[in-house]
């Protein structure tokens, strides 16, 4: 059997993987001269790397782990469902039971009448199946010119061709050729940076009717549906003011448009309710999920999807779908993955017990004179780092800079805590109890007391 544990010294790893792995999102040359951190094991919240340190996990991998490290149900599952069926797709008039158990699980867990999933292998994957499937829906009804998909500046829907053309960050556009057409974007609801002298709420309000102001220039003929994150993940964080979503959702039934929602973060327990889309009020026709579907135990993904747009769908044939769509062993491990969160009543512990508790924590953070603001919805939350609270400042130096000061210095101390410019934000797994969460709170004190010794000393801490 190959023995993957880790036998060779942190050195050596670090120069296999410099000479033969390329990572995603990174500037692969500097990360070679740098070295990158070998993760071994890891329990629990906690990671392991080759030296033997332990480190707080404060983003649960990539926004995944939800049920915590090192639960053997799931490997246990993962083995006997490799032994009994380890793979077949589901493509020509034949399913299996993994695939047909998480669909109904999926089904009873989700709001209204999003009876129905269609599989991938991620989230990106995922989004490119809604762009496909909302054109093809209106097509079906009659309506093929309505093509055009709304998204937002500054979000992340994925990283390939289609989802990376939804999402709105200019670096990723910037590469490959990005957006392919008829994908438009509105501006974000974020009030701290963009909001000027307006109110969170007439702000939310203003962000929200640029959906309508959009439709009506696109024409009506021509939206098929608007995509958005409950709350916005990867771009930092941004919870959007409470004035944001009930007129999304006016503007969308006022027009007919279909509305997604991208719950790849924010579902299953993430937000303290199973779905972000009830956190945030939201009726959405078709959910995208992924990462706490299996906690990243295995790759999956897939599309919740209302019994409208189903039964249009299918009316004829959909000629879309992947080798991996409900995979036998990832679908095996997301129904045990599921029967973890509902049996330990997980979920229910993080909007009752550990997600107030945190938001207190988090939130006494804008004491320090680094922090300007604090955004927390469950186990997702940001602070935006500042020269100047009053006047809600960005830094003169090119954005990012003291957010990836701020972001190595966590490393430092043993805490996995992400920037995203100059935000820091965290998405610990939902198992994370109290004690961990003093952890977590002393630990990023430590990093930004650090930070701002450092930025003060570099000459960094002054407004643009």
């Amino acid at each position: 059997m190959t023995d993957l544990t880790n036998h060779l010294p942190t050195a050596e790893l670090q120069a296999l993987d410099a000479a033969h792995h390329m990572h995603p999102f990174t500037a692969n040359g500097e990360l070679a001269q740098k070295g990158v951190r070998v993760i071994t094991r890891a329990k629990g919240v906690t990671l392991t790397d080759s030296e033997g340190h332990e480190i707080l996990d404060a983003m649960a991998g990539l926004w995944c782990v939800n049920v915590g490290y090192g639960r053997e149900e799931l490997a246990d599952v993962a083995a006997r469902q490799m032994r009994e069926l380890p793979y077949y797709n589901t493509f020509f008039q034949t399913t299996h039971v993994p695939a047909i158990a998480l669909a109904a699980k999926i089904a009873e867990l989700a709001p209204g009448d999003l009876n129905n999933v269609f599989f991938a292998g991620s989230g990106s994957e995922a989004n490119d199946t809604n762009i496909r499937m909302v054109r093809h829906y209106w097509a079906m009804k009659g309506k093929p010119t309505k093509s055009i998909l709304i998204s937002r500046k500054n979000a992340y829907h994925g990283s390939s061709v289609g989802s990376g053309s939804l999402g709105g960050m200019s670096g990723m556009h910037a590469q490959g050729g990005l957006p392919i057409p008829d994908i438009h974007h509105i501006n974000q609801p974020n009030w701290w940076a963009e909001g000027g002298d307006a109110t969170p709420e007439d702000f939310g309000l203003a962000c929200a009717q640029e959906l309508e102001q959009a439709i009506l220039e696109l024409g009506e003929d021509r939206v098929a549906a608007f995509i958005a994150e409950p709350i916005q993940g990867a771009g930092g964080v941004i919870v959007p003011p409470a004035t944001y979503w009930p007129e999304i959702q006016r503007i969308c039934d006022k027009y007919e448009i279909l509305l997604i929602a991208d719950e790849v973060i924010c579902g299953f327990g993430r937000t303290g309710a199973w779905f972000g889309s009830e956190t945030m009020g939201i009726r959405p026709d078709i959910m995208t999920i992924a990462k706490g579907l299996s906690s990243g135990y295995a790759p999956i993904g897939g599309s919740i999807v209302s019994d409208e747009v189903a039964s249009v769908i299918a009316q004829g044939e959909f000629n879309h779908g992947y080798t991996y769509s409900g995979h036998p062993v990832a679908a095996a491990v997301a129904l045990e993955n599921l029967r973890i969160l509902e049996e330990e009543k997980i979920v229910e512990r993080v909007k009752t017990v550990t997600a107030p508790y945190l938001k207190e924590k988090w939130e006494a953070l804008v004491a320090h004179p680094l922090v300007g603001e604090a955004n927390i919805i469950g186990m997702m939350g940001s602070i935006t780092l500042t020269p100047n609270k009053s006047t809600r400042a960005a830094f003169a130096a090119e954005a990012g800079t003291v957010g990836y000061i701020c972001r190595e210095r966590c490393f430092a101390n043993n805490l996995v805590m992400r920037h995203v410019g100059d935000r820091m934000i965290i998405s610990p797994p939902l198992v994370i109890t109290e004690a961990e969460i003093d952890t977590l709170i002393a630990r990023a004190t430590t990093s930004l007391d650090e930070c701002l010794a450092q930025i003060e000393a570099e000459g960094l801490n002054v407004s643009a």
